[in-house]
């Protein structure tokens, strides 16, 4: 894609167009409002905060609509300015960060829920999940997959590509999670419709080849799931049963377990004590029994089995890489991770400890395999890449996270987006087949 920044003149075009379009309040030029949007979560990355090519927006805008947004983008593209899609700003690593300056379109005021189905939801892409996990609840039904940050939004969400609780059943397959898009090119063409695998070229792009301004995503009815919590005396111990407690029917929605030192780095809570390895499932009501039979029997404890969609969605975020971000605010700067896969992971733990040089693991029940995040100490992006070759060497898959670059499908959606985006306006910088930042690797 083509290197692109923005031009003064049209910037100031753009910006009394878009006022008058949306309204002042929904439109800034402000420097402190600027620097706001132009950040996201990266600095949870030491090798992003390192290497992360950092830009800040020349305009912002607001919209409150899917049509706002697809006129939003009409505008700025007749203009030749670059837009970089945002959504609440949760993503880790840079790919909300406007590297070419131009306009930041913030969704987070397009948030409407438009329609909740018999099986489907359809929101607007700033409506965040918890949004939209509620509204399905309250008719009867639930989402399919969500993320461990309920407030990312659902457009953000699918951009960037993210699994999710429910993938224990489901699998990390937006195949089966995603139904129909609402999307906008940089083509002059305005918004369209797409849906089954057509839809799948926009998702995990960072809106590099069109802008999800509407979702359509698919609901399972609800349960009333148990929020259940236990601890072992030692990893390996919660690492014994894992596996085990990931494949009792009716399924989980997740299953995770964290080392000591991670352990101790969670928000206080009774049911997560101190000195031994936190165990926490959300379980079906039916398999209860069952989960305590096997945690016991195997030298854990239950600490609490707590009820409701609110305690749920709390354990929830105790997932995925939260705890390696708990893990990293006590001790800021010193920690990198790194996300794995694996049965070594729960086979030999200490292996795979000794192998990174002080790793610490959060691992999970996986749809196939366990997963996790694995955090140890950083001394620079080549320790990274020598780490993974010696993970990989002991059968571990790594995926590098710490780039900010399409890593997904970069050759299909490069070549979806010769038509989609055919001046390089969609985030540009994101999009780079000569990419040249940190390494990548690939859960096998």
């Amino acid at each position: 894609m083509s290197a692109v920044t923005a031009d003064r003149t049209a910037v100031a075009e753009l910006a009394d167009v878009l006022a008058e379009m949306l309204g002042p309040r929904n439109v800034s030029t402000d420097r402190r409002m600027l620097e706001r949007v132009s950040v996201d979560g990266a600095r949870m990355s030491p090798v992003i905060s390192e290497l992360l090519p950092l830009g800040i927006a020349d305009i912002v805008a607001f919209p409150t609509s899917a049509d706002d947004i697809a006129r939003v983008v009409q505008e700025a593209v007749a203009r030749g300015v670059p837009v970089t899609p945002r959504g609440k700003g949760t993503g880790n690593y840079g790919q909300a960060i406007p590297s070419r300056g131009g306009l930041v379109l913030d969704m987070s005021r397009a948030r409407t829920i438009i329609e909740v189905g018999d099986g489907t939801i359809t929101a607007d892409a700033g409506a965040s999940m918890a949004q939209l996990e509620s509204a399905a609840r309250d008719s009867g039904q639930e989402l399919w997959m969500y993320p461990s940050t309920m407030n990312s939004s659902i457009g953000g969400f699918l951009a960037g590509g993210s699994g999710g609780t429910g993938t224990i059943a489901h699998g990390a397959n937006h195949m089966g999670f995603v139904v129909a898009l609402d999307v906008v090119h940089a083509d002059g063409s305005g918004m369209r419709r797409v849906e089954g695998e057509e839809a799948q070229l926009y998702v995990h792009n960072y809106g590099t080849a069109g802008i999800i301004a509407r979702a359509t995503v698919r609901l399972e009815p609800a349960t009333e799931w148990r929020a259940l919590y236990a601890s072992f005396p030692t990893f390996e111990g919660s690492l014994s049963v894992i596996r085990e407690v990931g494949r009792l029917e009716p399924l989980p929605r997740l299953v995770s377990a964290d080392t000591l030192e991670v352990t101790a780095a969670l928000p206080d809570d009774p049911a997560i004590p101190s000195g031994r390895s936190s165990f926490r499932s959300i379980v079906h009501p039916g398999a209860v029994g069952d989960v305590a039979s096997l945690i016991e029997s195997a030298g854990g404890r239950i600490e609490d089995i707590r009820v409701g969609a609110g305690e749920t969605a709390k354990l929830s975020t105790l997932s995925y890489n939260h705890p390696i971000e708990w893990l990293q605010r006590s001790r800021p700067g010193y920690f990198y991770h790194l996300e794995v896969a694996g049965d070594v992971l729960a086979d030999d733990s200490a292996l795979v400890r000794d192998t990174i040089g002080e790793g610490l693991l959060h691992i999970e029940a996986g749809h196939t395999v366990p997963i996790g995040m694995l955090a140890a100490p950083y001394t620079g992006p080549e320790e990274v890449i020598a780490a993974i070759a010696r993970l990989e060497a002991i059968g571990v898959g790594v995926h590098n996270c710490h780039q900010w670059n399409v890593d997904f499908e970069m050759a299909r959606t490069i070549e979806r987006a010769r038509t989609t985006d055919p001046h390089g306006l969609l985030n540009p910088g994101k999009l780079n087949p000569d990419y040249t930042g940190p390494q990548k690797g690939s859960i096998r």
